[in-house]
């Protein structure tokens, strides 16, 4: 058999994807080549904003068009969320967030048989972690480590808890023999990832947190860095920042999840801190790793939102420095508490205060670079450039070029000369 496969969405839509790959090379089936026949199209789909069901629902139909001999299967939160939805639009296999084992065999099925199949449960009655083959996409030079999977924040704008249900978190003893495996295999960086890994260990029992994991991962496979997907704020404390550190292990970078930084919108949100917990978070993590770079989504226009509270919000990412940031104007999720808020912003107002905030982002982002120029960071190359060149990712996850011969996959450390555009560039060591 013959696939194309799409990802749509976050970092475990993509670990997920690489571990359907795996597992259908193990049965023997291959990507498809440009110009082959394709058997089967395969869509694992997004649902975090109504934009993102859109494009998922224009994925399906345009990889239907150019294969109209193909199988059509569909996986992941917006399936999982609407999958009458996408039976109408002509999906044969209509697969939600789970049982990605049972989803091979649905694949093999509809394309041998033209058997369709559908196979929706409640996620919330789910107990387990579902175990997958960790790694990365074919070509990639960092893998992918899922750690847990769901959330119960229940945050106004998000329909998330409603597609993966309550928080799973896999056992110590197998991140740590997974984490080992992919350093045998020759990763050198760990990204550690999951639907919201703040969360990792409360339903383990006994007490165990993020930080165990973290250190955990880190006795396993000491020769491998680990990057860590975006945290919530309410995990960061100095005990968990003085932890990680001490592993040696952990990239410079911190994904911390704002959305506002208005006191007032954050409440609205039903966000677990405020702008001075935020903060603090910031200077616990300053404190341990000096120099770190912080990067941070944020939602503008949100119901409620004032011109004031967005002038609040300027301020307050200013105040905190970003490397970059990931800024969107509110989208109304149908089925979330926000969708019914009273004090609704007009479409342009919210497309103008985003851009209004990535201004504000544009310059702490350049101010960021310049600051890493003089600098020794290490550097783990991947792609080879035109030019002979090589791009990498600094631990603190900026892309630096430098040049050299035969560099993929190796972690160099490079002294940082000059900046050009988004790129670093410097000189290996």
């Amino acid at each position: 058999m013959r696939y194309i496969i799409s990802t749509l969405g976050c970092k475990v839509n993509q670990y997920e994807t690489q571990a359907i790959e795996t597992m259908l090379a193990e049965r023997g089936h291959n990507p498809a080549a440009e110009g082959e026949p394709v058997d089967a199209i395969i869509i694992n789909t997004c649902a975090v904003t109504a934009e993102s069901g859109r494009k998922s629902r224009q994925t399906v139909r345009h990889l239907a068009g150019q294969h109209p001999e193909a199988a059509t299967i569909v996986c992941g939160c917006w399936s999982q969320l609407s999958p009458d939805d996408a039976e109408e639009i002509g999906c044969d296999v209509v697969f939600g967030t789970g049982d990605k084992h049972k989803l091979i065999d649905a694949i093999e099925e509809a394309v041998a048989d033209k058997k369709a199949a559908r196979e929706i449960d409640d996620p919330f009655r789910r107990f387990a972690f579902e175990e997958l083959p960790a790694g990365a996409v074919s070509g990639r030079t960092r893998a992918m480590l899922k750690i847990e999977d769901g959330c119960v924040n229940f945050c106004t704008y998000c329909i998330i808890p409603y597609t993966r249900g309550r928080v799973r978190s896999l056992p110590i003893a197998e991140v740590q023999r997974q984490a080992k495996q992919l350093q045998e295999e020759g990763y050198q960086e760990l990204v550690i990832t999951g639907i919201e890994i703040a969360s990792y260990g409360k339903d383990l029992g006994e007490n165990i947190t993020l930080a165990d994991c973290i250190e955990g991962i880190a006795a396993a496979a000491p020769n491998v860095r680990m990057r860590l997907g975006s945290l919530e704020p309410t995990v960061i404390t100095e005990d968990f920042a003085r932890r990680i550190a001490a592993t040696g292990k952990v990239c410079p970078h911190f994904h911390l999840s704002l959305q506002s930084g208005c006191d007032k919108t954050l409440k609205n949100m039903n966000r677990k801190y405020d702008t001075a917990r935020f903060y603090q978070c910031i200077e616990y993590l300053t404190e341990y790793f000096p120099g770190c770079a912080f990067t941070a989504d944020l939602i503008t226009g949100f119901p409620g939102e004032t011109l004031d509270d967005q002038a609040a919000t300027l301020k307050f990412i200013e105040k905190c420095g970003f490397a970059d940031m990931h800024i969107f104007p509110y989208s109304v999720r149908p089925g979330t508490k926000a969708e019914k808020m009273p004090g609704q912003v007009v479409k342009a107002e919210k497309s103008r205060r985003a851009h209004e905030a990535q201004q504000v982002a544009d310059r702490m982002h350049k101010a960021y670079l310049e600051g890493c120029v003089g600098q020794e960071m290490d550097v783990l190359f991947e792609t080879e450039q035109p030019d002979g060149s090589w791009n990498g990712h600094a631990g603190n996850y900026c892309v630096v070029n430098a040049e050299g011969e035969h560099l993929r996959n190796k972690l160099c450390r490079v002294r940082i000369t000059d900046v050009d555009g988004d790129c670093l560039r410097g000189k290996i060591i």
